[in-house]
């Protein structure tokens, strides 16, 4: 099993802490290994198993205690003593009114140390931040990052095979397992289905997928391309589906609510503010992507661009595109008091395209990092902007 050291390393201080660890990613990319991870490091330090209290609602044993009182009343009778007991509630979202138990919980008692895990973002919502009262800590879960691929699927990171594997295929760990392309895709829409389903249908209520799926093939096709909802309400026409723009926004959020797709908005460089028009989507996973893809070959460069930046969120960053007064950066990064701008390209080799990227950086009058990341061998690096081959900038430490 590998372990998750880089969401480990963050959570291992709140593991007695009263806050309540909540663990929120798509479906299927590892919150409950890490959850796993997490009690074998309790049990590590003494922890007994009857001061373990832990309920997976994908599981029929405990379909019961979906009932949000019988929940508090399973917990409460299990806690015998005054020792500290640690909660985990795996994918609670399927427990209307869970947030009530949790409260309950933290507020009644003082011994409990408790850690929730969900796979859509009722978890991020407003009212769960309302009951909470910012008596929560939040870690965001991704799939495998490509260092963690390799080193769970043993494979040579420095090979172009295995780097575009995981372009192609992307990081939710159970399809490692599967050598078989058909079989990878049999998973992967298995996954999807299930996300539109239980996330979606049941959820939120919206039935239609056929819209869900050709707003996500568009999506996927305009990966890292500007959004505009005109040039979507045509595409759907085309396709048979017309939709007002509410509508159309209804569903998209209701994708990004799934975790399936992931919005970026637009930083003002010079401005210093954030825009909220002009925005990008990107895809929380490839292999998504690749199964509702149209054109059945992801765009290369695109890709290596959502690659990116979803390295940079599971690095802990918070990131939006650059605009800058001649155009844009494709990324700016934010970490605590850190910064870095970072630019995607597939190649370096033309000169046009190497002067585009060096000189997206014009104009901006900071000494924080610059980065161009292309799959370029030899360091291109110039003017204080620095060049790194996109592979080994993914497995560095």
């Amino acid at each position: 099993m590998l372990k998750r050291e880089n969401y480990l390393s963050r959570i291992r201080g709140f593991y007695n802490s009263d806050l309540i660890k909540i663990l929120v990613g798509i479906r299927r990319c590892g919150k409950s290994v890490i959850l796993k991870q997490i009690i074998e490091e309790i049990k590590e330090k003494g922890i007994e198993e009857n001061h373990i209290i832990y309920i997976n609602f994908e599981l029929i044993e405990y379909e019961e205690l979906q009932d949000y009182k019988k929940l508090n009343e399973y917990i409460k009778k299990s806690i015998k003593d005054s020792k500290i007991y640690y909660i985990f509630l795996d994918e609670i979202q399927r427990v209307e009114k869970f947030e009530i138990v949790v409260n309950s919980l933290r507020a009644s008692l003082d011994n409990v140390s408790i850690f929730i895990t969900g796979s859509n973002s009722k978890l991020l919502s407003n009212e769960l931040s309302t009951v909470l009262s910012g008596r929560y800590v939040l870690f965001n879960i991704y799939p495998l990052s490509y260092k963690e691929f390799t080193e769970l699927t043993k494979k040579d990171p420095k090979r172009n095979e295995t780097f575009w594997d995981f372009v192609r295929w992307g990081g939710l760990p159970n399809r490692a397992q599967f050598k078989d392309e058909n079989n990878i895709k049999e998973y992967l829409h298995s996954v999807f289905d299930s996300i539109i389903l239980r996330d979606v249908v049941e959820r939120l209520g919206l039935k239609d997928t056929i819209l869900f799926n050709l707003l996500l093939q568009y999506v996927v096709d305009t990966t890292g391309r500007e959004f505009s909802a005109d040039n979507i309400i045509k595409y759907l026409k085309n396709e048979g589906k017309s939709v007002s723009t509410e509508t159309l926004y209804i569903y998209l959020d209701a994708l990004c609510k799934a975790l399936i797709i992931k919005k970026i908005y637009r930083y003002d460089i010079h401005g210093k503010a954030v825009l909220k028009t002009l925005n990008k989507y990107y895809m929380t996973d490839l292999g998504i992507a690749q199964i509702k893809n149209n054109n059945f070959e992801i765009n290369k460069c695109f890709a290596i661009e959502n690659i990116v930046y979803n390295e940079l969120l599971e690095r802990g960053y918070e990131v939006y595109i650059g605009k800058t007064k001649n155009g844009e950066i494709d990324f700016i990064a934010n970490k605590t008091n850190e910064k870095i701008y970072v630019q995607v390209a597939y190649s370096l080799e033309q000169d046009k395209v190497k002067e585009r990227e060096f000189g997206a950086f014009a104009g901006i009058e900071d000494d924080m990092p610059k980065y161009i990341l292309s799959l370029d061998k030899e360091d291109l690096s110039k003017n204080g902007i620095i060049h790194k081959n996109i592979i080994d900038w993914l497995i560095e430490k």
